[in-house]
């Protein structure tokens, strides 16, 4: 629940070396952060309209290099989730490739997008994450349900007011062991440097990704998630809200909560592609 989306990473990272901020060395290792190895699959082997995709995967380095080589201005994150195409914008078998995920990365100006598939490698013990990121055709155009920055921060505010609200309500997070601890594994991770964003971005964007993490954070933990493996409890840890009818309720009232951290997040990510937009219009 503490996590980075991929797509997070890979957006900002990849802005910051297409602005000439970084290196591609250091954009590929960002990117991968703790997964031990990303390859990219499907994408095209030269511009062109007739270009064929490349037979095997590549790394990440000669994908950024090519998706630059293509045409692509900025990447940008899709975050959606059933009945919520967040920043997508088609086809439908992009989108569907994207929900299946949960996530997806945009190539403005290219008209490519890209979906991270997760594989566990490596014996009991000494597991793994691999990433594949598929690269499919997208359709260029406005991106679904994405606010600017300022509306980002006005709504989140206001969902934090809401979530803290909720849970009072229902007596299920927030004072709990298991919520405190959640909570300390957050900012603990803050204050060991995490980088929320790469360079480039407008300070705003970090303001808002970080209260959009801690929002997405109380979510999480109301629902019953653990401080950082992603499990369930059944509820009694966070408080009372523990029979069927209750969790129900517990889930109707956050949906929109988790629906705002959701937008939040996309909006900070795309925040680089945002102003080169601008900035060309």
């Amino acid at each position: 629940m503490l996590d980075e989306h991929r797509s997070g990473r890979m957006a900002a990272w990849g802005n910051a070396l297409f602005a000439g901020l970084i290196s591609p060395d250091e954009a590929a290792e960002r990117i991968v952060g703790e997964d031990a190895l990303h390859r990219v699959t499907g994408l095209p082997s030269s511009t062109g309209a007739d270009a064929e995709p490349e037979p095997e995967p590549v790394g990440l380095t000669l994908a950024l290099g090519r998706l630059r080589s293509l045409g692509t201005a900025g990447l940008r994150v899709a975050l959606p989730a059933p009945g919520h195409p967040l920043g997508l914008s088609g086809p439908p078998e992009f989108n569907s490739r994207a929900l299946d995920a949960g996530e997806a990365v945009i190539a403005q100006g290219a008209a490519l997008g890209m979906t991270p598939e997760v594989y566990a490698v490596g014996p009991e013990g000494d597991v793994h994450a691999e990433v594949t990121w598929h690269c499919q055709p997208v359709r260029e155009g406005p991106p679904a349900d994405v606010p600017s920055l300022s509306e980002a921060e006005r709504e989140l505010a206001e969902a934090m007011r809401d979530a803290t609200e909720v849970l009072t309500d229902l007596d299920v997070a927030g004072s709990g062991p298991v919520a405190d601890a959640a909570l300390e594994a957050y900012r603990a991770r803050m204050e060991a440097g995490r980088r929320l964003l790469a360079p480039g971005y407008p300070p705003r964007a970090v303001r808002v990704l970080e209260l959009a993490q801690r929002v997405q954070a109380l979510v999480a933990i109301a629902h019953g998630e653990d401080g950082g493996s992603g499990s369930r409890d059944d509820g009694r840890e966070h408080g009372g809200a523990v029979s069927a009818s209750q969790i129900a309720a517990r889930a109707e009232a956050l949906r929109p909560v988790e629906r705002t951290a959701r937008r939040a997040q996309v909006a900070a990510y795309n925040a680089y592609a945002e102003e080169l937009e601008r900035k060309q219009a």
